[in-house]
């Protein structure tokens, strides 16, 4: 009976778990190339190389500051709200979510090789592909999925029909 009561719970979770995961994997990768112009800057390709060189544990580290370093910015974006300046809070967390996501993934794949030999993270790293993987799956068969790209491709082939058609 109570895994009948917890089951729209459940469901709930995973589809805001899959909101999150769908957003950052559309972020992912755009930001990550956004990243990695600034990174043709020559301090930041010395800071590339010394990060290619860190000790795994060193790595980890790494990885979880930008974490750390965007808390003082979140909480200045809840501040702001409450004192009422509700569209600047936002602003702040949306272009914190934003930089933090570009950040975390130019230093994932710099990283990524030394973080791998901690056995540890392999085996979560690992656990996470394959649960993102089955829940990116479950999301993508769903009907809302299906037929939201239904729409999109044909929005897609209108534009590109309104494209070919010469002015009269």
């Amino acid at each position: 009976m109570l895994k009948h009561l917890l089951a729209p719970l459940r469901w709930t979770v995973r589809v805001v778990l899959a909101l999150l995961i769908l957003f950052e994997e559309w972020g992912w990768e755009p930001l990550r190339r956004v990243f990695a112009l600034i990174a043709k800057l020559p301090v930041i390709r010395q800071v590339e190389a010394l990060l290619k060189r860190l000790p795994p544990r060193w790595a980890f580290v790494v990885l979880v500051l930008p974490s750390l370093l965007i808390l003082p910015v979140k909480l200045l974006a809840v501040w702001l709200v409450a004192e009422g300046r509700v569209t600047l809070g936002i602003a702040v967390i949306v272009l914190a979510k934003l930089i933090g996501t570009a950040l975390l993934a130019w230093l994932f794949q710099l990283i990524q090789p030394a973080l791998m030999q901690l056995p540890w993270f392999a085996r979560v790293h690992a656990r996470w592909t394959a649960w993102k993987a089955e829940l990116l799956a479950w999301v993508r068969a769903s009907a809302v999925w299906r037929g939201a790209r239904a729409i999109k491709l044909r929005v897609k082939r209108l534009f590109r029909r309104a494209r070919e058609v010469p002015p009269a």
